[in-house]
């Protein structure tokens, strides 16, 4: 799948071998919106992307494993720009707005986070062409399909999909580490999620309302950034981010539940006029869903190795 990213885009990864943390960045500043659905959130900065805060620009966007520990990788984007001489001039000195949100992926016996250091070098491996995706950076440690135990779950990882529409580009970047299952939207087949003990998927939501299983575990959300060079305020950069959302909604069953802290920014370069903001948020729709299957390709058949055993 080929992927465009907006000039003055730079997207970075770095892990290790059990979680990362993924960094979009943009040093000239941009406009940034952002919407948190799930109820079990972990992020940096969302509330000055609300439409009536003064900030106006922000320089990158951090998405991270190791739950709340995870958020300390933004410290170090922040370090690597500020170096850069990039930020809001505050007082004689430069700011640099970072925001983020993190997984849970803390699924093994040790503690593993990307700190400080992991942050700062995710932003040193940043390029604009031939990003890597898959099991990297913030994907390296996300799963899929947890609500019998990680015994049963998938992995997955970070997808990203490009769609273009009246000469823009918009372009989602989604680390998917849900409750529920990856759903197919073109044949609505389970693709990656929580599997029996005879390999096949036994249908989460399904399950889950039927009440044979509830062994609901917090480890999980997804997050994601959308990126565009079309000319949005944060007004509508907001609505993007909010109406995005339907691309999980149509991939992930269940979806935004109290056990996910499922959220999403929308960064706006401003190098393209559109004439109706919305055409950016149906784009932005499909390219989120179509990341979300991008994140689990070819990941549905390997099993998660750890410590904690499923249920029956």
């Amino acid at each position: 799948m080929k992927i465009t990213l907006p000039k003055g885009i730079k997207i970075g990864h770095f892990n290790d071998d059990y979680t990362g943390v993924t960094v979009v960045l943009c040093e000239k500043g941009c406009i940034c919106g952002a919407d948190v659905r799930g109820g079990a959130p972990g992020t940096r900065e969302t509330d000055l992307l609300r439409s009536e805060k003064a900030a106006q620009e922000v320089h990158a966007v951090v998405l991270t494993g190791g739950s709340a520990y995870g958020l300390e990788s933004t410290c170090g984007v922040m370090e690597y720009l500020k170096e850069k001489g990039v930020g809001v001039k505050v007082s004689g000195k430069r700011v640099p707005i970072v925001c983020g949100a993190v997984i849970f992926d803390l699924i093994y016996d040790d503690y593993h986070w990307p700190d400080k250091a992991a942050g700062k070098k995710a932003c040193e491996n940043a390029s604009d062409k031939d990003v890597p995706f898959g099991q990297v950076g913030v994907g390296k440690g996300a799963t899929v399909g947890k609500f019998r135990g990680m015994k049963y779950a998938c992995k997955s990882g970070v997808g990203a999909a490009t769609v273009k529409v009246a000469g823009v580009t918009v372009t989602a970047v989604v680390a998917v580490n849900a409750l529920g299952d990856v759903i197919d939207t073109g044949t609505g087949k389970i693709v990656a999620g929580c599997k029996g003990k005879d390999g096949s998927f036994v249908g989460a939501e399904e399950r889950i309302l039927n009440g044979e299983y509830l062994r609901l575990l917090t480890g999980n959300t997804t997050i994601g950034c959308i990126i565009t060079d079309a000319k949005l305020d944060k007004v509508s950069a907001n609505k993007v981010a909010s109406v995005a959302h339907n691309g999980l909604a149509r991939t992930i069953y269940p979806v935004h539940t109290d056990y996910d802290g499922d959220s999403l920014f929308v960064m706006a370069t401003g190098k393209k006029t559109v004439f109706n903001p919305v055409l950016i948020e149906i784009a932005a729709t499909r390219a989120v869903e179509m990341a979300v299957l991008n994140a689990v390709s070819g990941c549905a058949d390997y099993a998660v190795d750890c410590s904690e055993d499923g249920e029956d």
